[in-house]
């Protein structure tokens, strides 16, 4: 599977999910609704100022009669936010976008008790990676949501980005606890929480997976690598999703990815009701879309 099949499976699905977003009302927001629209990958509820939604979908001609797509007008930003979540959270729309809206706006009305989309875990953000000259698709978490995660907050972040996987069709994910080498020294913390998260799946505490660490990014990607350190495990050399220890690893890995190997992507916040779509001014039209197929798939 690569990102384009991921679009592509979700085009050929008859029922078509919805998508709610907070705040449309900016061109890059509604340039990926209207591209969402014309490949026939969801409905979309836009939620904001209505004349200022009008204004920018008449400035890249994106026609808001559509069957496809309903507004809903706020009286503020914080309005739009709120009424977006409220839909999702009541089951109105499958997935949640975020808009012209500051992040801590959108995660203030996610994380509200009563009428937020709190599920128990904490939010934590999977990325999803085709990088050329590499087979099939490798996930990467956590790049942009938990600082440094403790033991049982990567217990979380792997069972979020494990349940992601199922979706998408990955029914025994192999994952890989990133440290700075392949075995466990006292004085590396990553190290040891690696060694503990294994032997946790293996005693059934993490399930739908297999989890085996520490492993260096090298031998946890590299086939070459497991055989030339003569490492003995089913993850290395083919693991499928990277779980970092620290946010500072897995932004540092993430943008390599983009820059370095010139790798497409697709990313999610998972931990709550529904799969959230945090897209940057700085995120490419083609990343939009691959993250809003990411997220509807999942949802």
């Amino acid at each position: 599977m690569n990102l384009d099949q991921l679009v592509n499976d979700l085009c050929q699905m008859e029922e078509k999910k919805t998508v709610a977003v907070a705040e449309a009302t900016n061109v890059e927001t509604l340039k990926a609704v209207k591209e969402g629209v014309e490949r026939d990958l969801a409905a979309f509820k836009l939620f904001g100022n209505m004349e200022q939604i009008r204004e920018a979908a008449e400035e890249i001609e994106l026609d808001l009669q559509q069957e496809r797509i309903t507004l809903h007008h706020a009286t503020s930003v914080e309005n739009a936010v709120e009424k977006a979540v409220m839909s999702v959270s009541e089951e109105r729309s499958d997935v949640l976008m975020k808009g012209n809206v500051a992040t801590k706006i959108v995660l203030k009305a996610v994380l509200k008790k009563n009428s937020g989309l709190r599920d128990g875990r904490i939010l934590s953000h999977v990325a999803l990676f085709e990088i050329p000259n590499r087979d099939g698709l490798l996930f990467l978490t956590d790049a942009g949501m938990n600082i440094a995660p403790d033991l049982e907050e990567k217990v979380q972040i792997i069972q979020n980005s494990v349940d992601v996987a199922h979706r998408l069709g990955y029914d025994n994910p192999k994952v890989a606890p990133l440290a700075a080498v392949e075995i466990v020294n006292p004085a590396m913390q990553a190290s040891v929480d690696a060694a503990v998260l294994s032997q946790m799946q293996k005693r059934g505490q993490i399930q739908g997976c297999i989890v085996d660490g520490p492993l260096a990014f090298d031998n946890a990607i590299s086939l070459e690598s497991k055989q030339e350190k003569n490492i003995n495990s089913d993850v290395a050399g083919s693991a499928d999703i990277l779980v970092c220890p620290y946010i500072e690893v897995g932004n540092t890995l993430y943008k390599s990815f983009t820059y370095f190997a010139n790798a497409r992507v697709a990313g999610i916040i998972s931990g709550a009701k529904a799969p959230i779509v945090l897209t940057s001014r700085a995120d490419t039209a083609e990343s939009k879309i691959y993250s809003l197929a990411f997220a509807l798939t999942s949802s």
